[in-house]
């Protein structure tokens, strides 16, 4: 989790090991910072493999999905890899960033991303949806703003002065949207609002942040928040939820430019067809998706409206610095 904070404000930070261990080292307000690791993940053991070459490389992000749903993710690559009678590696990022650099490099094939980070690998490379999770009977999802379920804090604007946890700095739901929020205030930006804010690189750290005191409030999936909720409310039951923003399109599924088509074709059969078999079911039960269906880039143009008005927004403040 990376620290920031405005010039003149003394950085200490802790880390907890096991739950959240802090730390500490100097953060200023650009680029100095430092390092806050709440929680390490289990490393996924391999998928399963089949006996030739030529694997397919598929990368889940880290800030997609909680921890414990991991193990779902791990069912439908084998599940995948079976299907494609082709073996499937698993790749593993923290970061959004370096998810997309792999996919610009060829270095992968298919990835579960956020819808920022897609909507920049299709503008900037020409990244490719595949296709997108219903979930709930929807193909949206939310930024909950949250803090602790005995905060006194009840709006955005409560935050003004106080901590904050985001998720990646590319995220739509965990970054993007609340700066947009900001952005539409009399300009602001995270360094002039908040006191001090910080990157969790995963949206159940955030939650686990915000739970456990280490910050005032967050931004995050909702789909995250909504699937701890169901199935581990143990940090979940800690927050509330003080502002929900309107709909986006949904993470997607996304695959590499000039990936060849009988291998886009028949990735898309499998998806648009796991929920049509009792094990390809089970997987999107614990996933608490509903099926994979298909979905048009307009589905992301608010995403990329934020993005160009948040931009434009920087650039004019930092011209009048």
């Amino acid at each position: 989790m990376l620290f920031r904070k405005r010039t003149g404000i003394a950085a200490v930070c802790l880390i907890l090991a096991g739950s959240f261990v802090l730390l500490s080292a100097g953060c200023g307000r650009r680029e100095k910072t430092a390092v806050v690791q709440l929680e390490k993940r289990e490393a996924l053991q391999p998928v399963k493999t089949l006996p030739q070459k030529n694997p397919l490389r598929i990368a889940v992000g880290a800030m997609i999905t909680p921890r414990a749903g991991f193990v779902y993710y791990r069912r439908l690559l084998d599940y995948i890899g079976e299907k494609l009678g082709r073996p499937v590696q698993f790749v593993s990022k923290e970061k959004y960033k370096e998810v997309n650099d792999l996919l610009k490099k060829g270095d992968l094939d298919i990835a579960f991303v956020c819808s920022g980070p897609y909507v920049t690998g299709r503008d900037e490379f020409g990244l490719e949806l595949l296709v997108a999770p219903q979930s709930y009977g929807k193909t949206v999802y939310y930024s909950y703003i949250i803090v602790r379920n005995d905060s006194q804090l009840k709006n955005l604007n409560d935050l003004r002065g106080k901590t904050f946890a985001f998720s990646d700095p590319d995220s739509n739901s965990g970054k993007l949207v609340p700066t947009y929020m900001l952005a539409q205030m009399k300009r602001e930006t995270p360094d002039t609002f908040f006191k001090k804010y910080v990157f969790t690189y995963g949206h159940d750290k955030s939650i686990k942040a915000v739970a456990e005191r280490l910050v005032d409030g967050a931004a995050v999936d909702s789909l995250v928040w909504d699937y701890l909720d169901k199935t581990d409310p143990e940090y979940t039951s800690k927050t509330k939820i003080i502002l929900k923003s309107p709909p986006y399109g949904i993470p997607p599924v996304v695959v590499r430019p000039g990936l060849d088509v009988t291998t886009k074709e028949q990735l898309k059969n499998i998806f648009l067809n796991v929920h049509k078999d009792e094990a390809g079911r089970e997987i999107l039960k614990g996933m608490m998706i509903d099926r994979f269906v298909l979905v048009n880039d307009a589905a992301y143009d608010s995403v990329r409206e934020m993005q160009a008005w948040t931009a434009k927004t920087k650039d004019t403040a930092d011209k009048q610095k």
